[in-house]
């Protein structure tokens, strides 16, 4: 049975919970990477090994070892930090990383090109300010989105409660981290099964990504993770319980049609009482009937598609000893930020700043970077990530708005006038991430530029279209659930989908193949003309994109690869 389990299984269960020879391997100064097992064992820890491909020629050339540097991913559930622990951050990154911070699509913080010698300094520096980087990565629940709303501020509660409370719950148990890093005394005795009780030796099959939504916002995407919760409130405007969510997933290998993006179904309806229950329950029937022999059909979507959605329901509440309710009525109306000031039900301002792909740093004419630690060193709220890669500075006393803003315009961190760009996300790519093939956050800018000028002339500059691009099929920035998708094929080139759902509830469908800089704007101005003579009142562009004919409509799961291509003339 073991020789048919993945490498990756292997490494897993001889690791002695996530050690392996992570220890050995910081003290051998010969070389800037590790072993290739402790590569796969150092993602749990929050970080990948990585190397610059920009100096990879170069390098090559001299007979020099790869540029080699990690990523530091941390663990933010809901992506609330306090301005402190902001300015903890944003010191690691200019001490110790590439001097920027990068916003994800999981409401957390990544930081690049920390080399193998200053790891140890970086992670006590993010454990100074109460944050850790443990399982960010890794075959284990990852950092827990919700939604970031203060606005709603009860409900927000709520939501906010829940997902630190199931990111709480769901984190490994291992001391290995504390052991490595912080140079913790490695405890003696304990028996195998109280070191992890709910991941066990071999943790998951696959990564596992849970979030917390609040309608009538999908910010979060609850359709595109393993695990979701979406708020249903009652009369009085409290949180009732939550409508539970499985089987999402983005990932996909090009060319290989038994891989798809899923969107999530609806299993359920749950009391907040029981919602961390139905979460250890779901954790535990993927451990335990997930794929272990091929990691491309480990995610849970394939084993709700394999089993069936009624015999996992049924195994989760037999585990779980809770019943779930039919799912409860609810509606989303996007998955986009609300940018500028919002009000919040205590009467403190919470301001939507807008940080392309991101990339928090100081550039020629806009040094954001600057401007947030200024922000942070006044303001007495907190800042929260967004799942767009924005950031809200929230809980703002009526004094200190207009300072606050003052310094965010001037900054260039207020939203664009192009819905196209206000409504845009990109994955890091090139040159740090190894499995890109093409750009992504350094090419967007420049292509959502040329775009804009094609909608000027139709008149839809102002109007909120989704568009996300991703290096590589993996779908990090969700381009599968974007009204233009847009996916990485090769060295500047991309394949084009179109006709997902504004509110996140519908995947796209490929139109066009390997297309460069020139054939992505040829291909998309005749859609944008037809949009602009076609489209009826209040219609959204990836639904005008089917009805109109170009696309057709995506089911779920295998359906993706269906019927794909253009249907009609553009």
């Amino acid at each position: 049975m073991t020789d048919e389990l993945s490498r990756n299984e292997r490494i897993k269960e001889a690791s002695d919970y996530l050690r392996g020879t992570l220890a050995e391997g910081l003290r051998e100064e010969i070389t800037g990477a590790i072993i290739e097992d402790d590569q796969q064992l150092v993602k749990f820890h929050g970080m990948y090994l990585q190397d610059d491909r920009d100096l990879r020629p170069e390098r090559a050339r001299k007979k020099m070892e790869k540029a080699f540097a990690f990523m530091i991913r941390v663990r933010i559930p809901g992506g609330v930090l306090t301005p402190q622990q902001w300015l903890t951050l944003d010191k690691v990154a200019r001490d110790y990383a590439n001097g920027t911070m990068r916003l994800t699509t999981r409401q957390t913080v990544q930081l690049h090109g920390i080399i193998k010698s200053n790891l140890k300094a970086t992670l006590k520096a993010i454990d100074s300010a109460l944050l850790n980087t443990i399982a960010a990565c890794g075959d284990v629940n990852r950092n827990v989105m919700c939604n970031p709303n203060p606005h709603q501020s009860h409900v927000h509660a709520a939501a906010q409660d829940l997902a630190k409370a199931i990111s709480d719950h769901l984190l490994p148990r291992t001391p290995a981290y504390r052991e490595i890093w912080l140079d913790g005394e490695r405890i003696a005795g304990g028996e195998d099964e109280v070191i992890e009780p709910i991941y066990g030796k071999t943790y998951l099959p696959r990564k596992f990504k849970v979030v917390v939504a609040v309608p009538p916002s999908n910010d979060v995407d609850v359709f595109a993770h393993d695990l979701g919760y979406i708020a249903i409130l009652d009369d009085a405007g409290n949180v009732a319980g939550w409508n539970v969510t499985v089987g999402g997933g983005m990932g996909m290998t090009h060319g290989e049609p038994d891989t798809y993006p899923r969107t999530a179904d609806v299993m359920g309806f749950c009391t907040t009482a029981d919602a961390v229950k139905i979460a250890e329950a779901v954790v535990t029937v993927q451990r335990d009937w997930g794929d272990r022999k091929s990691r491309k059909h480990a995610r849970l979507k394939y084993t709700i598609e394999d089993r069936g959605l009624d015999v996992f329901r049924a195994e989760v509440v037999r585990r779980a000893g809770v019943k779930l309710a039919p799912p409860r009525p609810f509606t989303f109306t996007s998955t986009g930020d609300q940018y500028g000031w919002t009000q919040g039900d205590d009467g403190r301002g919470h301001l939507t700043l807008f940080v392309q792909n991101g990339r928090v740093q100081d550039g020629p004419g806009a040094a954001q970077q600057t401007a947030l630690r200024e922000i942070a060193r006044i303001h007495q709220g907190d800042f929260r990530i967004t799942p767009n890669q924005n950031l809200i500075i929230a809980n703002v006393p009526t004094g200190q708005q207009n300072e606050i803003e003052r310094i965010a315009r001037e900054a260039g961190l207020l939203a664009p006038w192009s819905g196209l760009r206000r409504n845009s996300m990109a994955c890091v790519a090139l040159p740090t991430c190894g499995l890109a093939l093409a750009e992504s956050e350094r090419y967007l800018p420049e292509l959502m530029t040329a775009l804009d000028e094609k909608l000027a002339q139709r008149g839809l500059s102002a109007d909120d279209i989704v568009i996300r691009m991703t290096g590589c099929p993996n779908g990090c920035a969700r381009p599968y659930l974007a009204e233009i998708g847009l996916v990485g094929k090769g060295p500047g080139r991309y394949n084009l989908y179109l006709g997902a759902a504004f509110d996140g509830s519908r995947l796209s469908k490929l139109y066009a193949e390997d297309l460069d800089h020139g054939g992505i704007v040829a291909a998309l101005d005749p859609l944008f003309a037809a949009y602009t003579a076609e489209r009826q009142k209040g219609e959204r562009f990836g639904d005008f994109t089917i009805r109109a004919g170009f696309v057709e409509k995506t089911g779920n799961g295998a359906d993706f690869h269906a019927n794909i291509g253009k249907k009609r003339a553009a």
